[in-house]
């Protein structure tokens, strides 16, 4: 069900700005293998599927902190996080897939109801390399004009600058641009570039949504796209 939690006008929306993990794919088997073989690398017991999820979203360096457990030995860290790269630059397509119904939704997203054509980007935290790859492996490619990474520019999420370098690119305006992503990060990202925010319940963090509300909810890919039809 779509939840308006705070009123706009979708058929206003002429840039849709994505986040990638827990939004378009559902890389979360990778992330976990990837986080757990780090793990075994350094001798250290795994972590639980969940556990590793929930640790999903501010970026590779967050998450592998976070794995460790917050370690102040940077050289332990450095090491610990260029092994989970290596290994998830790998394995990053092992068990990743799109989010059923994502395609079809982005197919009808890209054409307003008014007829006119709708401008859409990726800006994760993730890497950008492993990004843009995963983005064309699995076909989706074509419908960016943009893909951004946690690395592409010298702040992440929640940070406005990829979002705000995103709207100077393609000309539109923040009241124009829709934020969709999976977790208070990327609601956080919309607010602080002055963006309507859109919150999938579907994605790997829901509860932070309840935590920091985006203006409209939805459930599914398929009601994303009904949202904006």
């Amino acid at each position: 069900m779509i939840r308006f939690l705070r009123h706009f006008d979708p058929h206003r929306v002429r840039l849709l700005v994505f986040d990638l993990d827990g939004t378009l794919i559902d890389s979360r088997l990778d992330l976990i293998h990837s986080v757990n073989a780090m793990l075994r690398h350094i001798g250290r017991p795994e972590l639980d599927g969940d556990v590793i999820a929930s640790y999903v979203g501010d970026g590779a360096p967050a998450l592998v902190r976070r794995a460790l457990a917050d370690t102040d030995d940077e050289a332990f860290f450095r090491d610990s996080l260029e092994y989970f790269l290596g290994y998830y630059r790998l394995h990053k397509l092992d068990h990743t897939t799109v989010y059923e119904g994502i395609p079809e939704a982005l197919a009808g997203l890209a054409h307003s109801s008014n007829g006119v054509q709708r401008l859409m980007a990726v800006l994760s935290n993730k890497p950008v390399n492993p990004s843009r790859l995963i983005v064309q492996a699995l076909g989706l490619g074509d419908f960016f004009v943009s893909v951004y990474g946690g690395n592409s520019f010298t702040t992440k999420k929640p940070d406005p600058l990829g979002v705000l370098t995103v709207l100077q690119e393609t000309g539109v305006a923040a009241d124009e641009t829709l934020m969709i992503g999976d977790s208070s990060v990327d609601v956080l990202t919309g607010r602080n570039a002055g963006l309507w925010t859109c919150g999938v319940t579907y994605g790997f963090a829901p509860h932070t949504l309840e935590e920091v509300p985006p203006d409209v909810l939805v459930e599914t890919p398929r009601e994303l796209g009904e949202l904006l039809s």
